[in-house]
């Protein structure tokens, strides 16, 4: 189902904004806006309530939240089964929207991507919104420079353009990689410091 903003088409012929607003935020399936809606909201878990504090405990040193005598296991369960649930609202979109049909393979490593996007993040999840943003504009742009000839070296190879997205992956997580495991390992630190088992 998509949804078209209000006065979208009239505003189609709009120099700039019109493009902008009638082509670019509006006229998306609803499981877009919902995955944007839903960005706030696992900000709003991850980092301002008690669930949240304790999944991210957790992660980091389960053996400090077993000793508080909270269940590591049965909050590991509840993290896993809120991951299977966006999980599948992301396959109903490829399956419903993206592709109109479930075919094999459909996902074609975006899965790879969306961990990758995660890592580059860091864990965040705005960071991770906007590594999420440039993966699926280097993957708009492959469709669309498919065929097109730039000026002073022709037309680029389908390949070329289509590796793209997946090359950039490796260059982010080759140079991302060891500064996102040092910022977790501050994280503990912080934590232990701090007292978190405390707040739990």
């Amino acid at each position: 189902m998509d949804i078209t903003f209000p006065f979208a088409e009239v505003l189609q012929d709009v120099p700039v904004i019109g493009a902008i607003y009638s082509n670019l935020l509006s006229g998306h399936n609803i499981l877009v806006y919902l995955a944007f809606v839903m960005v706030p909201v696992t900000y709003w878990v991850i980092y301002k309530t008690r669930f949240g504090l304790r999944l991210r405990a957790v992660g980091e040193n389960p053996h400090a939240v077993d000793t508080a005598g909270i269940s590591v296991a049965f909050i590991r369960y509840r993290a896993l089964i809120v991951c299977g649930i966006l999980c599948g609202l992301a396959g109903a979109y490829l399956s419903t929207a993206h592709n109109a049909g479930f075919l094999k393979d459909m996902s074609a490593g975006k899965g790879y991507m969306a961990l990758a996007a995660l890592i580059f993040g860091k864990w965040r999840p705005v960071p991770v919104l906007l590594a999420c943003l440039l993966f699926g504009f280097l993957d708009a742009v492959a469709v669309r420079m498919q065929g097109v000839e730039i000026p002073g070296i022709g037309q680029v190879p389908v390949q070329a353009i289509e590796v793209l997205p997946y090359v950039l992956t490796v260059l982010l997580l080759a140079g991302f990689i060891g500064k996102a495991i040092e910022s977790q390992g501050n994280w503990s630190t912080l934590c232990e410091r701090a007292g978190l088992i405390c707040r739990l």
